[in-house]
């Protein structure tokens, strides 16, 4: 594809966290044009019109990837239907960013593995956080051994929702904390630290209509342990702390920084010398558009596989397991 060329994205399904985050992302982004979407509802779609004239509405996903002119597909469905509409758009020849998870479980990676082999095409979970500068800081930080060696990672995420209508609440729909939130306390530490767990020492879950509302699970990592606390019924809290023996790293806004806006890394120093990096105003979702673009015109190569995505989806199999 050539490096000037205008990527052209449709998105499937008419979701919130699309109409807020995703949508005005493509919109915002460098060399690249929000040119339809799919749903059944005109009424769901309706505030999509009001981020670019001229959107097309194809009243059914499938009309969508017949469309000639769609180039890559944002699909921000139900988690229980990533997986077949990832395959369907990969193999209709759109290049596809799906978000997470991507799949409800590691071996279902295989059938999206084997067209990617089939058809060469760009496929990716939408872990967006690999994109923000705080987060390949964070990675050159450890590279360098700022924190020298690293023994201990803990990371948490919370927020509240009680919901029981919402899809997070639904087993059905693949629903519960670990598989919404777990995403991101598990791959941020593969992702910053380039290594795979070893074991899971241990997994404490709490449910609610058989989905994971609390979950406390530890990991062995070559040289460090890790330690991941989430949960969809508590205060809002985000954050993850590198523990070597020269110094602590910690991630104040790790997930959710561009809605905060006060991303910031911490370096502690056992002289209580602590040095602050501030990233602000930086839309990561935004870089992440650019980057999918970018990787698509063959400009630069792609962060996160599928098999890295795969790896924490690994993770995410055995806490839920309990093994």
């Amino acid at each position: 594809m050539s490096g000037t060329k205008t990527i052209r994205w449709g998105v499937l399904g008419a979701s919130n966290f699309a109409l807020r985050h995703m949508a005005p992302a493509i919109v915002s982004a460098r060399n690249s044009d929000l040119l339809a979407i799919a749903s059944s509802s005109v009424d769901k779609v309706s505030p999509f019109h009001d981020l670019t004239p001229g959107l097309r509405h194809h009243t059914s996903y499938q009309a969508l990837l017949d469309d000639p002119d769609i180039d890559a597909v944002y699909i921000p469905l139900p988690n229980h239907m990533h997986v077949e509409w990832s395959e369907r758009a990969l193999r209709a020849g759109k290049a596809v960013l799906c978000e997470k998870p991507l799949a409800l479980s590691a071996t279902e990676f295989d059938s999206l593995i084997a067209a990617r082999a089939d058809t060469g095409g760009l496929i990716s979970e939408a872990f967006m956080i690999v994109h923000h500068p705080q987060w390949r800081r964070v990675k050159a930080l450890l590279a360098q051994g700022v924190a020298g060696e690293l023994w201990h990672v803990n990371a948490a995420f919370s927020y509240n929702n009680p919901d029981m209508a919402n899809i997070r609440n639904n087993p059905e729909t693949g629903g519960g904390g670990l598989r919404d939130i777990g995403v991101y306390t598990f791959g941020s530490v593969r992702y910053a630290t380039g290594g795979d767990p070893l074991a899971m020492t241990h997994a404490h879950l709490r449910l609610e209509n058989d989905v994971d509302v609390f979950a406390e699970v530890g990991f062995e990592f070559p040289g460090f342990t890790f330690q991941s606390m989430t949960g969809i019924r508590m205060a809002n809290r985000q954050e993850v702390h590198f523990h070597g023996s020269d110094a602590v790293i910690s991630v104040t806004c790790p997930f959710n920084a561009n809605v905060f806006d006060q991303a910031e890394i911490r370096i502690s120093y056992p002289n209580q010398t602590v040095v602050t990096e501030r990233f602000t105003g930086i839309n990561q979702y935004v870089l992440q558009v650019e980057a999918f673009g970018a990787a698509l015109r063959g400009e630069a190569d792609w962060p996160w596989s599928l098999e890295d995505a795969r790896g924490t989806q690994a993770m995410i199999d055995s806490a839920l397991a309990g093994e």
